[in-house]
């Protein structure tokens, strides 16, 4: 299995939030920057005011299995930044939603093949 390459620092995250175009779906908001590698770096943020640690890292994993499954589908160069919509409460995390949001925001920023 190949590793995901992720940004880790919290200026790699400042500079695609501050920098790149967002994106609104029902339960997920993505930041898209493009960036000069060949790869796609993503990263995750989820308030830790939100939830418990449990419930944080339950999202996380949704949202990075969503993203391998679209992965090879995505024009390469970019930097993607997950953020999870603080208003949707967490019992109303949904898989196929999550999918659902990330095909329609890809597409609409033009990076779905």
């Amino acid at each position: 299995m190949r590793k995901m390459r992720t940004l880790k620092k919290n200026y790699e995250f400042q500079n695609v939030l501050n920098k790149g175009k967002f994106y609104i779906g029902k339960q997920i908001t993505i930041y898209i920057m493009p960036s000069r590698e060949d790869a796609n770096r993503i990263g995750i943020a989820i308030s830790s005011k939100a939830y418990h640690a449990v419930k944080r890292n339950e999202i996380k994993r949704k949202i990075r299995e969503n993203y391998r499954l679209l992965a090879n589908d995505l024009k390469k160069g970019y930097h993607i930044v997950f953020l999870w919509n603080k208003k949707v409460p967490v019992e109303q995390l949904d898989f196929h939603i999550i999918s659902q949001d990330m095909k329609y925001i890809f597409s609409k920023a033009g990076i779905l093949v």
